[in-house]
């Protein structure tokens, strides 16, 4: 007897962590059948030219950019999939961690559908959401269980990822995350902002071992980031000494080819060997990467390099899942499977929540 497919959900997920607002329109089969969710539609509308002239994110202006762009981003997307929203069956949006005044933006208005449209309102992790891009851009397998890395502006953390819900806590940055560093540097080299893609830009044919920039806690057990001593470092080698106390001078081109790529490296051994020590110690033989400083390049190789060293499979989003996206938020869709709904009520969580420490 032939059977017919299961009848198809549509999710509208919604981000406002930060400085994009986004929407996205995914469809999966409704529960009980399982299978990773078809982006139907994902639009972000960036704050980037709002937050340029400060050097980095304003939380009020952030904040109130959101309100001017949530509906019209909704409708966008909304339009882009071809659904009305009374197609809706749920409705996601991220509630942790992030910018308050932001998040509750995002809430407000998910809030708003859910209520009007009598369907579900599902809370979901910021993080976790960066993690299953892994799983959106690679539909035909499964991804977990594997170790986790989150690594952008705001966080730099690792995690045992048992499924997309069933994520521990392994180390983060005690201080700064790597992107942040990232804009910092940036700032102080005069490129601008966003400093990630300016950095690797300045760092192209620069000569990464020309600065004997720190390295926290690259020979420690602990699975934990540093980089504020590394922004500290490159401050001090611009003010007029290098790493061997020797005058320098001008920032012409090459010096601040050698800058930025001697900074960028130092970064990025720290995250390897932070990674690598989590996947011998995990004994997980697949590593996920989700965040902006996913989106580079030198990061992207140095990666590749570790998964064959390790023969481990390894999972990076296209550079459009690696920023902040809406997306993201079809891991709502593991939390729908087993009855994880919020209620009207629920508030948001800025703050960093550290499950399983």
């Amino acid at each position: 007897m032939r059977t017919s497919p299961p009848e198809p959900m549509y999710l509208l997920a919604l981000e406002t962590t930060c400085d994009e607002t986004g929407a996205a329109v995914l469809e999966a089969p409704a529960p009980p059948a399982s299978g990773v969710p078809t982006i139907r539609s994902s639009i972000v509308a960036s704050q980037f030219q709002e937050h340029q002239r400060f050097g980095g994110v304003v939380p009020e202006i952030a904040a109130r950019a959101h309100i001017r762009q949530i509906l019209p981003v909704i409708d966008q997307a909304l339009q882009t999939a071809g659904i009305s929203p009374h197609q809706l069956d749920a409705v996601a949006v991220a509630t942790r961690p992030g910018l308050v005044g932001a998040l509750v933006i995002g809430l407000t208005a998910a809030k708003s559908l859910a209520w009007s449209l009598e369907i579900p309102l599902i809370t979901v992790d910021h993080l976790e959401g960066h993690l299953y891009a892994c799983q959106l851009a690679n539909p035909s397998v499964n991804v977990y269980p594997c170790v986790g890395l989150v690594v952008s502006g705001g966080h730099t953390s690792l995690y045992e990822c048992h499924s997309p819900i069933d994520v521990a806590f392994l180390g983060g940055t005690i201080d700064d995350a790597a992107g942040e560093a990232y804009d910092k540097v940036a700032s102080l080299f005069g490129l601008g902002y966003p400093g990630g893609p300016l950095v690797e830009r300045a760092a192209e044919g620069g000569d990464a071992r020309a600065f004997a920039f720190p390295r926290s806690f690259l020979h420690e057990e602990r699975l934990d980031f540093s980089f504020s001593g590394l922004k500290t470092a490159v401050l001090y080698a611009l003010r007029g000494q290098d790493a061997r106390g020797e005058a320098m001078g001008a920032l012409d081109p090459t010096l601040l080819a050698n800058l930025a790529a001697s900074f960028q490296e130092a970064v990025l051994d720290v995250l390897v060997a932070k990674t690598r020590q989590a996947l011998i110690r995990t004994g997980l033989r697949k590593l996920g990467i989700g965040g902006g400083v996913a989106a580079n390049g030198r990061f992207r190789s140095r990666m590749s390099d570790l998964a064959r060293e390790l023969s481990v499979d390894l999972y990076i989003p296209p550079l459009s899942l690696c920023t902040d996206n809406a997306a993201m938020g079809g891991v709502a869709f593991a939390k729908l499977a087993v009855g994880q709904v919020a209620d009207l009520d629920v508030d948001v969580q800025a703050g960093l929540i550290r499950p399983g420490r």
